[in-house]
């Protein structure tokens, strides 16, 4: 799915692109090389399937016309999942999850430098134009606030444990 940087990057754009016509809040994601994750906080469940019907309906086209496949059958294998999360505890529990994923496939030493995913962006002070909108579509959870930063990416950082790997 992702085979180059600028596979990565056209994926982002289609984020952006999706998010300006369903506005899901988005609290986390990560994109790895065979699939991705993302952890939301929808406003109806209309909103979860509406938004990720043009996320992977529109990235596929355009993966297809980008790698000259046009035709060549589907690029998704079946539709999204989706888990139900309780607030509170349970929504870090699942952000970490997430962020710390390509740490835990052993891509990067630290979590953080993984430029595909959520926790680099809430890193990032660059005010170019992209990182703006893609700040604007992260949510800070139904909490109303995001943990402290540099306690959070030493929480995604640490080791799992042994409950988390199951």
């Amino acid at each position: 799915m992702f085979r180059r940087e600028e596979d990565y990057a056209a994926f982002v754009r289609v984020m952006l692109d999706a998010y300006e016509r369903v506005p899901l809040r988005i609290i986390g994601w990560c994109l790895m090389k065979n699939h991705w994750h993302f952890v939301v906080w929808p406003r109806t469940d209309d909103e979860v399937t509406g938004y990720f019907r043009v996320l992977a309906h529109t990235h596929a086209m355009r993966w297809r016309v980008a790698h000259r496949t046009v035709g060549w059958g589907h690029l998704y294998q079946g539709r999204f999942k989706a888990f139900p999360v309780e607030s509170g505890s349970h929504v870090l529990t699942v952000c970490r999850y997430v962020e710390r994923n390509a740490l835990s496939a052993g891509v990067v030493r630290r979590a953080e430098d993984w430029r595909w995913g959520s926790l680099w962006l809430r890193h990032q002070t660059a005010q170019d134009g992209q990182t703006r909108a893609l700040r604007r579509m992260l949510s800070v959870g139904p909490a109303g606030r995001w943990p402290d930063l540099k306690q959070w990416t030493q929480s995604v950082n640490a080791a799992q444990t042994k409950r988390e790997c199951v």
